[in-house]
């Protein structure tokens, strides 16, 4: 029987008012799908910017509003259709899902091929639902396209963000000598999770300050991402994660002769399996900076918009009550 369910809506694009809970009816999973009853998901700078009405993602959905955002999930398998061989009912998992234009997270429940998940084991959901998205551009920016080996000298503009503090705990955890930019006040916290060496970025000679690395995985764009390209050494190279200014940054590499590569995540079930096991381990650990309500969905799109938040950000569903993280 069909149950109904409520998701939060881009009803038209705007500021975070345009955020409305509508409701729906859970899907049915059809062939090689499951069903996920979702416990908490993942908001990320993406959510925000598709709203606003910016970039791809935005312009391919302009037509399709209302339209359901949200990549990352966490929740227990409810239902099973035919073919599926990896999931059980009953089984919590988390995965990066429908991305980048199909979204559909920020729901009650959602219905995904069983190759999107991962099982849960060990890990909380609200860390599961949590790491995917963050996880997999800092993981996919330092060692698919970073080519990032032991003993190398990484440098991580805006590390205290959601995609940054996973960046310095991957990139410790593998032996690399790890630099981060931040304000001062999150210098303590990047120190504790493994970096090495902290600049503020608001000092006019930051970049002196860092010295050469490497690698830069550069997480701002704009004028942050160019200033970086001074840090760079013979031979190294700059990956870039906003897609806004990344061309911009790639000319400025070119002039000087360095590397610049701009990169768009994208789904790996295996990487995610990895990150699982950091977190299981404890080499690895996720910062919730805040947890909000569904309904409270425009209130998570403002904290993000303003910046300075330190880890990740979450929805709550009401099945998070059924089955505690």
């Amino acid at each position: 029987m069909d149950c109904a369910m409520t998701q939060l809506q881009i009803t038209a694009f705007g500021d975070p008012s345009v955020l409305k809970l509508t409701p729906s009816l859970d899907k049915v999973p059809a062939q090689g799908e499951v069903r996920v009853r979702i416990c908490f998901a993942g908001v990320n700078p993406i959510d925000a910017k598709t709203r606003a009405g910016l970039g791809w993602a935005a312009a391919q959905n302009k037509d399709k509003l209302p339209w359901t955002p949200g990549y990352d999930v966490a929740g227990v398998i409810d239902k099973v259709g035919p073919g599926v061989t990896s999931l059980k009912e009953g089984e919590p998992v988390c995965g990066m899902v429908g991305f980048p234009l199909v979204g559909g997270a920020y729901a009650e429940s959602i219905v995904v091929n069983e190759r999107e998940l991962v099982k849960l084991d060990g890990v909380s959901l609200k860390q599961g639902a949590a790491l995917p998205l963050a996880g997999l551009t800092a993981w996919q920016g330092l060692f698919e396209h970073g080519g990032l080996k032991r003993g190398q000298r990484v440098l991580i503009l805006a590390g205290a963000g959601g995609v940054g503090h996973l960046a310095v705990q991957f990139a410790s955890a593998y032996g690399a000598e790890v630099v981060v930019t931040a304000s001062k006040e999150n210098h303590g916290f990047l120190h504790g999770i493994g970096a090495d060496l902290m600049v503020d970025y608001h000092d006019a000679d930051w970049a002196a300050q860092v010295g050469l690395v490497d690698l830069v995985l550069d997480l701002m764009g704009g004028e942050s991402g160019k200033a970086a390209l001074a840090c760079v050494k013979p031979g190294g190279q700059l990956v870039t994660v906003p897609t806004i200014t990344a061309q911009l940054i790639k000319d400025a590499g070119s002039a000087l002769g360095i590397q610049v590569s701009g990169m768009l995540v994208h789904p790996d079930s295996k990487q995610l399996a990895q990150m699982l096991i950091l977190l299981r381990q404890g080499d690895a650990h996720i910062t919730l900076a805040g947890e909000f309500a569904l309904a409270e969905g425009a209130l998570a799109h403002r904290a993000i918009e303003a910046g300075h938040v330190r880890g990740k950000l979450v929805l709550r569903m009401p099945g998070a009550e059924r089955y505690p993280a």
